[in-house]
């Protein structure tokens, strides 16, 4: 049996290669951990989200915080809508920056303990399920786009202000007393519900723009939202944040609930496709048709190709146990046990001893040599082959030389 010599490019990589190889990606990475690092800590504090009235960002509200405050107007900032509803009580203005965050747990929480106080409610660009619980009988309607509107409306903050930045939403409504302002085609983009007894006005704005910094100079933005926030004397700003523990006390949405109703038809059509695709693969094309090989690989290199696997996986097991086969395989017809029986100790050892007792002396257990363990080590299996080549080679030499009987004529 020849050794295979291992080749050099299945050997495995040493850890200078590897470190070699890989630091350069490495020390890129680190750079960019770093740089990281060092922004987020000279921004630290500096930055809040968008509509934060601690926010000196394009699209914070520290300007209008300012303004209200130049005009005894106090900001308390919260964050859950426990400590919303907790803050506005009688005389306050509550404006909600987010209200299509909101569950309707929250929503119904929060209108409940506001509902029958005096004050005002500011929506910013609510959707349908807020629209419902906070202003019945209004409506979205299609979207407008962002520019300077005239007020076109009664309502005494607009008419002040005159022309602001408005749009994003607008919105319809039946409620009797409206102030309708700010029109986009015939609806509009801020409305205004009056006051129950005993209760609060509420105030419908379909873009919350001109109460960025960025935007508040511009028009008359500064003095609308002055007014509109500046009502009384004290304003809850309410930030809806996804870490309200109120959030999980509501029905929790699961994934399935978040993906569009329109992809499950989608996926609906990709699966419908990939069946036929799959029956289309594996419908019958007809009967094997055999084909030349491109190239014919001689026995001895596939022989040799085979040994080398053996090798470098120490398969030592496998490789005896494929001798042994073969030469069972070729001896069986010899000494006259069927091919159905050459695997079979109970019948080969038998015709094997019988067919050796006038044969040249082997040295060697035929039932180790033919059926045995699998070789220590490769010294061992040379061993073996060399014992089973001699095995088959006695076997053979002894059919020449046996007399021949020819039948009578």
């Amino acid at each position: 049996m020849t050794t295979a010599t291992p080749d050099a490019s299945a050997l495995p990589p040493t850890v200078r290669s590897l470190w070699t190889r890989s630091r350069g990606p490495l020390l890129a990475l680190l750079l960019l951990v770093i740089s990281g690092m060092v922004i987020a800590a000279l921004q630290s504090g500096e930055q809040h989200g968008r509509l934060d009235p601690r926010s000196a960002d394009r699209t914070g509200s520290r300007a209008l915080a300012q303004l209200l405050s130049s005009h005894g107007v106090s900001t308390q900032v919260v964050t859950t809508s426990e400590e919303a509803a907790a803050a506005a009580g009688p005389g306050t203005t509550l404006l909600v920056t987010r209200p299509d965050m909101l569950t309707q747990d929250q929503l119904t929480g929060l209108h409940t303990a506001t509902a029958h106080t005096p004050g005002r409610t500011v929506l910013l660009t609510p959707d349908a399920s807020s629209l419902e619980t906070f202003a019945p009988g209004v409506r979205t309607d299609s979207p407008a786009g962002l520019s300077a509107r005239r007020p076109a409306c009664s309502l005494p903050e607009a008419r002040r202000a005159g022309n602001a930045l408005l749009g994003g939403r607008s919105y319809t409504t039946s409620v009797q007393g409206a102030d309708r302002c700010y029109l986009s085609g015939d609806q509009p983009t801020l409305l205004r519900l009056p006051a129950s007894r005993a209760g609060r006005d509420t105030v419908v704005l379909g873009s919350p723009d001109f109460l960025y910094n960025h935007h508040l100079a511009e028009h008359g933005n500064a003095s609308l939202a002055l007014q509109l926030l500046g009502t009384h004397k004290h304003l809850v700003w309410y930030l809806p944040s996804l870490s309200d523990p109120s959030a999980a006390q509501d029905n929790q949405r699961g994934f399935l609930d978040l993906i569009p109703s329109g992809w499950y038809w989608a996926l609906l059509q990709l699966t419908f496709a990939a069946v036929l695709a799959a029956l289309w693969r594996a419908r019958r094309l007809g009967p094997l048709v055999p084909e030349r090989l491109p190239v014919t690989v001689p026995a001895a290199e596939t022989t040799e190709g085979h040994a080398r696997l053996y090798e470098q996986a120490n398969a030592r097991d496998r490789a005896s146990a494929v001798l042994r086969s073969a030469t069972r395989t070729r001896l069986a017809p010899l000494i006259g046990v069927s091919p159905t029986h050459a695997h079979t100790p109970d019948v080969l050892l038998p015709a094997m001893h019988a067919h050796l007792a006038s044969a040249p002396r082997v040295d060697a257990d035929l039932h180790h040599l033919l059926f045995g363990a699998a070789p220590a080590d490769d010294k061992a299996l040379v061993h073996l082959a060399d014992q089973l080549d001699a095995l088959e080679t006695s076997i053979v030499s002894q059919e020449r030389h046996a007399p021949r009987e020819h039948p009578d004529r």
